[in-house]
Order: C-alpha cells, then structure tokens, then sequence
C-alpha cells in the first residue's frame, strides 16, 4: 500500500481531514453499481430490470436541439453568460406567469442556475453561519444539507413519514433548533416520495417562516410531473415571495438533464444575494443553451407529453408491483414509485430497505433505490429505456413474473 502523500494532513475537515479517503463506508448508489455489475456477470442470460436511474430516458426537444445548433453557430454566444442572459430570464417570467399565474420581475426576481445542484450549494452561503441550523426534509437531495455541514452549520433532518401525507412535522420542530434555524428546505412533488404539496401545507410553511424567521427554499425539480392536479408552485400561494425562493430545473419537464440549467426565483433579496454568490462561483450557462432553454419555456406542449408518458408508465408499474404483492399507488408526482420494502423472501429475512434491494438485484437482477431514511422503503424510477408502449407492457410483465417468483413477504 502507498504512503500517504505529503499533503495529507492538509485535507480539510469537512471532506474526512487527514482520515481522507481512507474510509470504508460505500456510497449507496456505489453499491448499487457494483451489484448490477455482478448480476450481469453472474447471468448474462438474465436481461437487467434497471428500475434505478433517476434520470429521464428521452432526448430533448429536437426543435430545442435545433434551438441549441442554431445558437451555438452565433459568434455573440461564445462569451461568459455570468447571471444568465435576459431572454432566458423573460422566458422564465412567462412560463411562471402562463403555467401557475405567478407575476415575476425577470430582472430583480429571477437568476439562472447550471442546474438546480449549484443552486443548492450556493444558498446555504448566502444565510448560513457556524452554528446556524438548516431544515432538511428526509428522504430527500442532500446537497444543501451537505453545504451546510461545509460552512461549519448544522442539519437537523424532518422525517417524512408515510402517516403525516409525506409532510415535516412542523409542529415537532424543537424551540431550540427553530431559534437557531435560517433556512428550510423543502421539495414538492417530493422525491422520492412522490407527493404533492396543497396550499393549505404551503400556507403553514409560510405562517412558520414568518413566526420563526426561518426563509423557505422549495426545490420544484419535479413541479411539472404532477398527476393528480394542475402543478401547484409556492409561490402561488399567498406571502410565500416573502418567506423565500422557488427553484426551477429544465431536466425532469423537459428531457434537459445534461444541458444543466434552472433558475431561482422569488424575494428580490435573496435572489440577488444568490446572484452575487453565484458571481464569485461561477460565469453562467453557455448563451447558447439558455436560448434553446427560452425556447423550451415557451413551448408548452413539451411538458405535457413528458408527463403523460412517466404517468402511463407510473400507472403500468403499479399494477406490476402490486401483483407481487407490494401495497402501493399512482404517486401525486415525480417519475418516481416510493413503496414499503419487504421484510423477507422466503426464508431469507431483511434488516432494512438496502438489504431488500441487494437481494431483488442479485436474486432475479431487478434493480431500485433502497431508502432507510424515515423507514425502510424503495424507490422505483420509470425511467428506463423502452423504445415504446409495447416494450412497456412486456417489460412489466417481466418484472411482474420475477419478483412475484420470489415469494416476498411484507
């Protein structure tokens, strides 16, 4: 084994400090790699039921594409976007007027994002302390949690359990903690969850803002796959610009997951403490993708063929598991199926959601997500490839016959 390099002691403490890289623990996700990887060494002749990826499966738009060629042929797109350039921001403005009816200033109250990830790095800088506290709803995207912990502030994680609708307990929320809390951050349709906020929840977010001067960051990534009803943004909801942001993502509406781009919109103030931390970070989206992306936005006819296609999918699934003997329903929203994992198989027993999984993944190569976080649950993603809607039906089939061979016990 290699000596360590010189300049091991140096590693700072928030990524492991001098013990960088020397851990044990693996990544869930990298488990899930390894475990696929061997499943297709083990049974080539077994076709992999990759129920895992957690990315949408189509291209974008081909008029978007053409958008994207266009633009990047045009010598006044070569250069730094820095904040993001101003039809991108209009186009945002129309679509958060035109899909929800909300009425944004695209100068003051809109800033785009390389995607909505940098966005939730970027936040926690603008309020967080050593010692300030961010709400994090659980299970849930981590990376304002971990940016957190980066600036020397504390995560305290809010459960969402099956039995409160997929909602925090606000109520729960020690005096203490929401006396030193600065941020929440929440995110509706919820993944993995797959439930959608009402208003009458986003009016208690907001009265628990105000009473506890706590500023509200909704992540809406999956805003427009919402099934149930019309997609419903916070800050549709009275008061909710005065508490906090809204952020968007081109990826889950709009098949754009490697273009990276988003936007952040709401309170003027915070969008612009946003906008002057994002300057010292980094010098903004190629122009050329921002315009396909304006494009994108005033194309509206591209979202709702994206969610018809995850809700077919979502509905076939669900049929699929419940013949195995899962208990489960059409999620509210994402392309997500969030279902109790089983206890056992046969005889072989489960302490938890991983286990579950690792046994689904090598036992019949049917691969998900497993989720410890508040109970033992796992998540299916209906984007997987399937070139139409016969290779659907077939591969639930499939999927049906294999899991419920397992004799599965819940």
């Amino acid at each position: 084994m290699s000596a360590d390099p010189w300049f091991q002691p140096l590693f700072a403490d928030r990524i492991g400090g001098a013990n960088y890289g020397k851990g044990t623990d693996i990544y869930k996700f990298e488990k899930i790699k390894r475990a696929k990887r061997k499943a297709l060494a083990e049974h080539p002749e077994r076709k992999l039921l990759d129920f895992g990826i957690g990315e949408n499966d189509d291209m974008a738009d081909a008029g978007v594409r053409e958008a994207l060629a266009r633009e990047a042929n045009k010598v006044e797109n070569r250069g730094y976007a820095d904040n993001g350039i101003q039809n991108y921001k209009d186009a945002a403005a129309e679509f958060m007027q035109r899909q929800f009816g909300v009425k944004l200033d695209p100068a003051t109250e809109i800033c785009h994002c390389i995607g909505s990830k940098p966005a939730y790095a970027m936040l926690p800088a603008v309020f967080i302390n050593p010692g300030d506290v961010t709400l994090m709803t659980v299970p849930g995207y981590p990376v304002a949690g971990t940016w957190t912990r980066y600036l020397g502030g504390e995560v305290v994680r809010l459960p969402l359990l099956e039995k409160n609708g997929y909602f925090p307990d606000l109520d729960g929320v020690p005096a203490d903690v929401k006396r030193r809390a600065k941020l929440m951050v929440i995110n509706y349709p919820n993944s993995p969850t797959g439930a959608v906020a009402t208003r009458d929840f986003y009016k208690r977010v907001i009265e628990f803002a105000h009473a506890n001067k706590i500023v509200i960051v909704q992540d809406a990534a999956h805003i427009l796959l919402s099934y149930k009803d019309e997609p419903l943004s916070f800050l549709q909801v009275d008061g909710a610009k005065e508490v906090g942001v809204e952020v968007h993502s081109m990826s889950k509406g709009y098949n754009m997951i490697g273009w990276r781009l988003g936007f952040v919109c709401g309170h003027p103030k915070i969008v612009q403490a946003y906008a002057d931390v994002k300057d010292n970070s980094d010098s903004g989206q190629f122009m050329a993708i921002q315009h396909a992306a304006a494009l994108a936005l005033r194309t509206p006819e591209i979202p709702v063929a994206v969610r018809e296609k995850y809700k077919r999918r979502l509905m076939k699934l669900v049929s699929a598991l419940r013949e195995a003997g899962f208990t489960c329903a059409m999620p509210g929203g994402t392309y997500f199926l969030y279902v109790t994992a089983p206890k056992a198989a046969g005889d072989r027993t489960f302490a938890n959601a991983e286990e579950a999984s690792q046994y689904l993944i090598h036992e019949q190569s049917v691969c998900c997500v497993p989720w410890d976080d508040a109970g033992a649950y796992l998540r299916f993603s209906v984007t997987y490839t399937a070139k139409d809607a016969a290779e659907e039906d077939a591969l639930m089939i499939e999927t049906a016959a294999r899991l419920k061979g397992m004799n599965l016990k819940f």
